[in-house]
């Protein structure tokens, strides 16, 4: 992704096809694409800790082509880098990341919104996103 110019990232915390991620977080970025990129910002990126086969998978499910950009975290660094992760494996479900939205301008993060209970999509829905930029 260029570093010049403005971009969202839509983080989806658990697993794709869970209610709240494949309901609520990723459809409302993929619905709001225009409005978000109409207030300059030039790319959408969806990241999970999954692999880039479910991810590709998960994005031709939600119809997120030319919307919104989806990106695998397959081991998890990205959320560890960020200091996001989430233990998910008393539930079978391993090492995940926490929900949030991030708004990045010029390789600068300039918000970073997560989701303090599971299930959540308040702060990190596109919603949110639109008001904040």
């Amino acid at each position: 992704m260029p570093s010049d110019r403005p971009y969202a990232i839509d983080q989806l915390a658990r697993t794709p096809c869970t209610p709240a991620c494949s309901q609520r977080h990723l459809p409302g970025y993929v619905d709001k694409a225009a409005d978000i990129k109409a207030k300059g910002v030039d790319e959408i990126a969806c990241v999970a800790v999954n692999d880039a086969f479910v991810m590709g998978a998960w994005g031709r499910d939600q119809k997120t082509e030319g919307k919104v950009r989806m990106l695998a975290d397959g081991s998890g660094d990205f959320a560890r880098a960020l200091g996001l992760e989430l233990d998910l494996s008393k539930g079978g479900l391993g090492t995940r990341s926490k929900r949030y939205s991030m708004l990045v301008d010029d390789g600068v993060v300039k918000s970073l919104n997560v989701e303090q209970q599971p299930g959540q999509v308040d702060v990190s829905g596109a919603e949110a996103m639109l008001k904040a930029l």
